[in-house]
């Protein structure tokens, strides 16, 4: 019989501070969908393939199935729920994938929405391929990229002008 080593880490999520006790073996992904309740991220490939767990740790993207817990101890991590400060109003990013038809049934949207945030956050006036590239790590079921592409290029047009 083995035996589950219980840690407890620090996280930062949303800019909330949690203190968690962790199991050496479970995923960023299930302590945010598990332990915090925050299921923005999801469970897709559990290879990090499909981009749906996409979170962002210390402002990157990266594949939440695929980092340990333990990995993340002390680190800043952004789901979707903490795009916004006001759950009753959208994040340009948001209010332009939903004016854009830029998601279907949404599974993988929050994935794209944070590889979009990053992608502006570093380049606010990105290109066609270099929005491509950003979101290569990303895969959409129900084929919008192209209307994907286009929320992203009116979500800049928008973080402009802020």
């Amino acid at each position: 019989m083995s035996t589950v080593h219980i840690k407890q880490i620090t996280l930062n999520v949303n800019g909330h501070p949690h203190r968690l006790d962790v199991a050496h073996h479970w995923t960023l992904l299930r302590v945010l969908r598990d332990s915090l309740d925050l299921t923005g991220a999801k469970p897709g490939c559990d290879r990090g393939e499909c981009g749906s767990c996409t979170v962002l740790l210390d402002g990157s993207p990266v594949y939440s199935c695929q980092l340990l817990a333990l990995q993340v101890d002390g680190r800043s991590v952004l789901t979707v729920e903490g795009l916004t400060a006001n759950p009753r109003e959208l994040h340009p990013i948001q209010q332009s994938f939903l004016d854009n038809d830029g998601s279907q049934c949404g599974y993988c949207a929050p994935g794209f929405l944070l590889s979009t945030k990053a992608l502006l956050d570093s380049n606010p006036a990105p290109s066609e391929d270099e929005i491509r590239s950003a979101l290569s790590g990303n895969i959409c079921r129900c084929n919008a990229y192209g209307r994907i592409i286009h929320s992203v290029v009116e979500a800049a047009k928008l973080l402009r002008k802020k």
